[in-house]
């Protein structure tokens, strides 16, 4: 008598790694697909194509409307972040409520043992914990992104990608009959239509009229800016100011509804004040150690040791200070390719 196979709920957003994903899984196991409505500008399209890749995998399709929440959870925080002068993270946010929230608690209500998705990541159960680990890939790496969530959630999670390469899994897909993914990467925030950030958040904005001054640190005022959420740590064009030398956005200060900014030797920083520390295994590593850190997706890391105080608080001092350190953004913290936990800047 054979074993009934697990039942696995795929991830599905009718792209090449979710496609890549399913496959991989149905070798296994019996899957099932899911795709989440959320905000999506091309919904329909999307949807289409999710429909499309499904009936030619021959698994079923379950569509999850989570609009409401999703518009709660991160577009309310992706838009008052913004307007509170910070850089937000909604993918970060997304991942930890939305994704592998939500999501994977109706996947699991619906009957599944776990939910398998196209990260670019690795989880290992290590010492009756669940540890997440870089993927292979160090182009498509997004650990960072998973970098909130818990030993609940990555205990019913599976990552089949995550030692694989972005080449192999084109050559993967085409292998089974699906020739036309590449050239179709989908963008980074998949609520904002061509990434237009400044546009979705004017038609959100409670004022009609948000412009402010732009001043140097030394209080000088040079120009006017059109609203703080335009403006980002390190930015230098679009300022629309002269000067005799290079100047960048170093601070904003909602107090004033100023943009401030100053010399590029003014955005380096070697101590960063974070809140809401979190761990992924539960509760901190050895904090005499130092760690890898990184301010942002796109920054390499490193090396800093931390320094926690109360409610959840700390302050990571670098050994090298780092430049644009941007309040609102996550820093996470690796031990070598190992994802140990994550704070927001201050």
């Amino acid at each position: 008598m054979s074993v009934p196979k697990k039942k696995i709920g795929i991830a599905m957003s009718g792209g090449v790694d979710s496609t890549a994903c399913a496959l991989l899984t149905r070798e296994k196991f019996d899957v099932q697909g899911y795709f989440m409505q959320l905000a999506q500008p091309d919904l329909k399209k999307q949807l289409h194509r999710v429909k499309e890749v499904a009936k030619k995998l021959e698994i079923q399709l379950h569509v999850i409307d989570l609009r409401e929440k999703f518009h709660s959870k991160v577009l309310e925080y992706f838009s008052s972040s913004y307007f509170n002068g910070l850089t937000p993270n909604p993918c970060i946010i997304c991942n930890k409520e939305i994704k592998f929230g939500l999501f994977l608690d109706a996947i699991m209500s619906a009957g599944m043992s776990q939910m398998a998705t196209g990260h670019y990541a690795t989880i290992l159960k290590k010492e009756n914990s669940y540890r997440l680990y870089v993927g292979d890939d160090p182009k498509k790496d997004q650990s960072y992104f998973l970098s909130r969530l818990s030993q609940s959630q990555l205990a019913n999670i599976l990552f089949p990608l995550g030692k694989m390469r972005k080449e192999s899994i084109y050559d993967y897909v085409e292998s089974h009959g699906f020739n036309d993914f590449r050239g179709q990467e989908s963008q980074d925030v998949c609520f904002l239509e061509n990434n237009k950030i400044g546009s979705f958040l004017e038609n959100r904005s409670k004022t009609s009229d948000s412009s402010g001054t732009i001043i140097s640190t030394s209080g000088q005022t040079l120009g006017t800016h059109k609203g703080l959420y335009r403006y980002t740590i390190g930015q230098r064009k679009g300022l629309g100011i002269s000067s005799s030398s290079p100047l960048y956005v170093v601070g904003l200060d909602t107090a004033t509804n100023s943009v401030v900014v100053g010399g590029n030797d003014e955005l380096f920083k070697k101590c960063i004040q974070v809140k809401e520390l979190h761990w992924l295994a539960g509760k901190s590593p050895d904090l005499n150690k130092q760690y890898t850190v990184r301010i942002r997706y796109s920054h390499r890391g490193s090396l800093a040791k931390l320094e926690t105080t109360d409610n959840g608080k700390g302050e990571f001092v670098f050994n090298e200070p780092q430049r644009a350190v941007t309040p609102g953004q996550f820093a996470v913290v690796y031990n070598n390719s190992e994802l140990l936990g994550s704070a927001i800047i201050e």
